[in-house]
């Protein structure tokens, strides 16, 4: 039986990032029903699992994108960052992706990227330590 994206996405968005889609609905279901399947389906299921270009490889794109759209997206910014490491992707990679964007974003998004990634690498160490 072949299984629907929005399967494929919620299997896919539950390894990476667990509980997103019930803390999408909960924070926006009563606005928008259906927005966090949506999301899960969209995002997850029809675009993280294409497999013409390996997970890794999308969460530095990703994690690039949102470093050069600045500062407002540090909420997803730390989500992709946290799923890029699920993904393999180490913190010095991070880094130095984020860095690559402060000739397109500036210095500034940049900065704010980089400080995003050191919140999500001391959530992981406090994780790691309890």
């Amino acid at each position: 039986m072949t299984k629907t994206t929005t399967e494929i996405g919620k299997e896919l968005s539950e390894a990476l990032n667990p509980g997103m889609e019930d803390a999408l609905d909960a924070r926006y279901g009563h606005l928008l029903p259906g927005m966090a399947e949506g999301v899960v389906d969209f995002a997850y299921g029809r675009q993280y699992a294409r497999p013409e270009l390996p997970l890794r490889e999308r969460y530095i794109a990703t994690i690039a994108a949102l470093t050069a759209l600045g500062g407002q997206t540090k909420p997803q910014l730390k989500v992709n960052i946290s799923g890029g490491r699920k993904a393999g992707l180490s913190q010095k990679e991070i880094a130095e992706v984020i860095w690559q964007m402060s000739l397109y974003g500036g210095f500034p998004s940049a900065i704010n990227a980089l400080n995003a990634a050191l919140e999500v690498f001391d959530e992981e160490e406090a994780v790691a330590g309890s």
